[in-house]
């Protein structure tokens, strides 16, 4: 009888074993195109995206898909049945568990304890929007004067341009304070949907078309965001100047602060380093996509032309008042892009708050915006927003005239 229970113990024990094995074996992770889902205010934001091995058993590279963008996104690990994602220096994440050819899990923007968002995502499908009427689109290509409105009824103007193919739609809209960078979508019957995920934005738009009308828009960013809008086809469609929408106070002519360096260093316009040359401030944030945009164009910019007297200081704006975690932000961004010129903590990503750490401006409205300085240190051209290579011919014609501005400048 005891042997019989010492046997039963035995078994018992190595049926256990074996289910405890059976239950921790990692599910399998495949590996090419899917399709994420996150949910925002209780709507599915779609986006596609591709897994790649990486170069150690338990690394990954996840390549976002917008449009014709790719984005690298190499802080892909994975431990047991979880997936860890890292979004570059945008300081978010994805944790999703692995099951039957399926993510499940969240995305979370870490610096705000408040923004976790539900994420799903299904293996080899390349969809991003599943079509509603049997292949019937409305042609929705052209250029548009668009009319954002906010929650609290405050307007703002945009450009939307979209281009078609079949039922695909890709295209951006620009804003006086930057575009909206690579969307992609479906006309789908007289339906107008449109999504990006680059990491930090959750850009979810739909609307109606109407003949060259685009009605009862929606636009949904991530937790808290939610705008109507509505446009009519005008391939003249504009938006202001944005070298008039920033500027010096009265009584002011000069720029002057004093930031830190990450290494604490202060810096300001008076050292020795930045007298005598044409000096761009960019005012940036590492959470910024458009920003990113501006930087890679800078930093080639800078290589080409740092031997003829030209300078940048990108002033960072951060989403926490931290030093260190500003600074971390910041060398992070610095190291990935491989920046060459200064970067200094000017304050945090609240315009108003960024406002006061540079009075003589008459307000920060827009990350980035870029201060030309001559040789003399005088302000020569302000530019709010970046038009960003997702506009393209607009982001050529910014091209043109930066290129314009600044050989006037260097040749002085």
């Amino acid at each position: 009888m005891k042997y019989a229970y010492f046997l039963g113990i035995i078994l018992l024990g190595l049926l256990q074993l074996s289910c405890s094995n059976q239950e921790s074996t990692p599910q399998n992770l495949p590996l090419g195109i899917w399709r994420g889902v996150i949910t925002q205010q209780g709507q599915e934001l779609p986006f596609n995206f591709t897994l790649k091995a990486g170069k150690e058993a338990t690394a990954f590279e996840m390549i976002l898909h917008n449009g014709t963008e790719r984005i690298l996104v190499d802080e892909v690990t994975r431990s047991g049945d979880s997936l860890f994602i890292t979004f570059n220096f945008f300081d978010t994440e994805i944790r999703a568990g692995i099951e039957n050819n399926t993510l499940v899990g969240t995305y979370n923007k870490r610096y705000s304890d408040e923004h976790i968002l539900g994420f799903r995502a299904t293996f080899n499908d390349d969809k991003r929007f599943v079509a509603k009427n049997d292949g019937n689109t409305t042609d929705v290509a052209g250029r548009y004067q668009v009319m954002f409105v906010e929650e609290d009824g405050t307007t703002y103007p945009a450009v939307a341009k979209l281009e078609q193919e079949g039922s695909r739609v890709t295209g951006t809209f620009l804003t006086e304070t930057g575009d909206y960078r690579y969307l992609e979508g479906i006309a789908d019957g007289n339906d107008l949907k449109l999504s990006a995920f680059d990491g930090t934005h959750l850009f979810l738009f739909t609307a109606k078309v109407a003949g060259d009308s685009l009605t009862d828009g929606d636009f949904w960013h991530a937790k808290y965001t939610h705008e109507t809008w509505s446009g009519v086809k005008n391939p003249e469609a504009s938006l202001s100047d944005q070298y008039a929408l920033t500027y010096l106070k009265e009584g002011y002519d000069k720029m002057a602060f004093s930031f830190p360096n990450t290494e604490g260093e202060k810096v300001s316009l008076t050292d020795a380093k930045y007298q005598d040359k044409v000096v761009i401030l960019q005012i940036f944030g590492t959470w910024c996509p458009n920003c990113l945009d501006e930087t890679l164009y800078y930093r080639d910019w800078y290589n080409a032309n740092k031997d003829r007297g030209a300078e940048i200081i990108g002033l960072a704006y951060e989403n926490k008042a931290d030093f260190d975690y500003a600074s971390g932000r910041v060398n992070k961004m610095v190291k990935k892009l491989g920046v060459p010129y200064e970067m200094l903590i000017a304050g945090t990503s609240n315009k108003a708050e960024a406002s006061k750490t540079l009075p003589m401006l008459n307000h920060i409205i827009s990350f980035p915006t870029s201060i030309f300085l001559d040789r003399k240190g005088n302000v020569r051209r302000i530019h709010t927003g970046f038009s960003g290579p997702g506009t393209g011919e607009d982001y050529e014609k910014w091209q043109q005239s930066f290129t314009e501005l600044t050989e006037e400048l260097l040749s002085e």
